[in-house]
């Protein structure tokens, strides 16, 4: 264990260094993850205690999370002059989250049906396993309305905090045209709340090397090789899912609607994408999201801090889209099911709407895979069988959930006009950790 200790200082010393030579963000990030999967595989068990330092690091996003949606919805939306734009808004957003959802879902299709993850998979029945019980439509609307805000906050219900946030956004457009002198201290002890969230952010993105490497030390040394082989063609199915989706769905979108090189964008978004992966977390990921849509991607922080919140919480083309599907697949060809093609309609239809209806509920992937399972007549018993990879393909999941709210948010401000088209593609991108002092 002092071994490892040893080497994981000298490399977090090593990160530090490359830092101060001004080594790029992205590229310390990924160097930061080979070498957290060399030492977590190399000490293996001894080096599950590295993973302390990435803990250290998701404690620190998740404490920025709720007073950045909070400044960024309410200055986003008091920015909207024209209250329809908001309703317009919301429904493009929402919209393209469903759509790209339900394509994520016929990609985990047809995925699973060429590889047939299931194929030689016996049922082994386990006593400790209980499925998630699936909440009542009354449930989750109850639990998306925020009662109390400091709780949701407490406990890190984002939708209740983003409504609450709407409301207060909205009563100051009310007051503003009626009395703008009375809300105006207001607007800007807000705006200085938000540039102040701004730098919090930015202090923490700058450990993000570091996090990453215990984060990536930590998987490497609980999961190896040998414990993944019996569920492999799960794994490889998930992974390739969630490639296609990233070039066919993502590129497309990027390409022929925003319309602009898909090779420039995968270079300005890949820090969202690394941290996205190794964190495992939307909400972990959502700070480097905001800063990476709007000081590379060139975004407005308008539609940023409107469609970015929205995106690390209903957005989920990996957990709510393609992952229930193969699971979906993988389970009937376990028991010997056979699926018809209407079978597959009600895949693609209830994962799209368990990705809405689960959003304020916490573990979507387990939720939202529940409800498609349970809406086939599957037996989730068999779900239990991927349980013990779910920590491998998780990680794929979040980074295209990550990364479909990027998307997401170029292609509403490219509609709306608040994408800089000629900042995207002539200015160099600015790194995310340089500018705290």
């Amino acid at each position: 264990m002092i071994a490892s200790f040893i080497v994981s200082f000298v490399i977090l010393a090593l990160l530090y260094y490359l830092k101060r030579k001004k080594v790029g963000f992205g590229s310390r990030v990924i160097l930061a993850m080979l070498l957290g999967v060399a030492v977590g595989a190399f000490f293996q068990g001894d080096a599950i205690k590295v993973g302390t330092i990435g803990t250290i690091y998701v404690s620190l996003i998740k404490m920025i999370v709720m007073p950045l949606v909070i400044a960024m919805i309410i200055t986003s939306v008091t920015a909207l002059t024209d209250p329809q734009q908001l309703k317009k808004l919301g429904v493009k957003t929402v919209a393209l989250f469903l759509a790209t959802t339900g394509i994520a879902a016929v990609i985990g299709i047809l995925v699973a049906l060429v590889i047939d993850p299931g194929a030689g998979v016996t049922f082994v029945k386990d006593a400790a396993f209980q499925a998630r019980e699936i909440p009542t439509f009354d449930k989750v609307l109850l639990d998306l309305i925020p009662s109390n805000p400091v709780n949701e906050m407490a406990n890190g219900k984002v939708i209740p905090v983003i409504i609450f946030s709407l409301f207060i956004a909205v009563a100051i457009l009310i007051e503003r045209g009626r009395k703008p002198e009375k809300v105006q201290p207001v607007m800007d002890f807000l705006n200085s709340f938000a540039a102040i969230m701004f730098r919090v952010t930015k202090l923490v993105i700058a450990l993000t090397p570091y996090g990453v490497f215990g984060l990536m030390a930590s998987m490497a040394a609980k999961y190896g090789f040998s414990s993944l082989l019996p569920l492999g063609e799960v794994i490889l199915a998930v992974y390739v899912a969630c490639l296609l989706h990233f070039v066919i769905t993502y590129g497309s979108l990027v390409t022929f609607v925003a319309r602009v090189n898909p090779f420039r964008f995968l270079k300005k978004i890949y820090p969202v994408i690394t941290v996205a992966f190794t964190t495992r977390s939307s909400y972990a990921t959502l700070p480097v999201n905001l800063e990476v849509i709007t000081k590379r991607v060139k975004v407005s922080e308008k539609i940023a801090s409107f469609v970015a919140p929205l995106g690390a919480t209903i957005n989920m083309n990996g957990c709510g889209g393609l992952y229930p599907a193969i699971v979906a697949i993988f389970v009937a060809r376990v028991f010997d099911i056979d699926l018809v093609f209407t079978d597959y309609l009600l895949i693609v239809g209830s994962a799209m709407i368990a990705s809405i209806g689960t959003a304020g509920v916490p573990g979507p992937a387990t939720i939202s895979t529940t409800v498609v399972l349970t809406s086939l007549g599957l037996p989730l018993e068999g779900f239990a069988l991927v349980l013990g990879i779910d920590a491998i393909v998780d990680m794929a999941r979040t980074a295209i959930n990550a990364t479909g709210t990027t998307v997401s948010s170029l292609i509403i401000a490219n509609s709306e006009g608040e994408f800089d088209r000629e900042a995207f593609n002539t200015e160099v991108d600015e790194e995310l950790d340089t500018k705290i002092a």
